[in-house]
């Protein structure tokens, strides 16, 4: 009789250790379900529609105002691979918004995710966006489809990018998986 329960007492241990160790492998991986994921997971839609409609709006100030001041743009979709800050990226890309307020050009962005992870204050988040730029005479340039990687910190009750990655180019049909 002892033996028997020795050999389940040690089952028990073994069970429950194996559920901890389960459990925290689970959370270092982000995997883990904590009851603030909805609320993260709601904010930060909130902040991929805030960053679309900047783009459609051609709102440089509050697309600017996505990014934390110390972020980091990496492209690695052409020939031409780099990583730089974003102020040097803003200062590209501030034409655009420009003629996109003027009404000389259209453009739009829309996110799609694969992955999210992050807690109350980090998220990191893995997905496609498509770009699409339309000129004054409303030719659609080919839409662009691209795989991409994002960091996130939440600071003062507003989630900011510190790292875009533009990792590689995508397909619509890779696009239509996430949907």
């Amino acid at each position: 009789m002892k033996k028997i329960k020795t050999a389940l007492s040690l089952i028990f241990i073994l069970s429950i250790s194996t559920i901890y160790a389960s459990n925290h492998t689970s959370a270092m991986m982000g995997e883990m379900q904590t009851p603030n994921d909805s609320l993260r997971l709601a904010e930060l839609d909130n902040f991929w529609a805030e960053v679309s409609r900047t783009v459609n709006d051609g709102d440089f100030e509050g697309y600017k105002s996505t990014y934390h001041e110390d972020a980091v743009v990496v492209f690695t979709t052409g020939e031409n691979k780099a990583s730089i800050s974003i102020t040097k990226a803003l200062l590209n890309w501030k034409k655009d918004f420009i003629d996109t307020k003027a009404g000389r050009t259209k453009n739009s962005v829309e996110f799609r995710f694969s992955q999210r992870i992050g807690d109350e204050t980090t998220a990191h988040e893995t997905g496609i966006f498509v770009f699409q730029s339309k000129d004054g005479s409303i030719k659609a340039n080919p839409k662009q489809f691209i795989h991409f990687q994002a960091l996130l910190v939440k600071r003062d009750n507003a989630w900011l990018m510190v790292m875009e990655y533009q990792k590689s180019k995508a397909t619509e049909e890779d696009w239509e998986l996430l949907e």
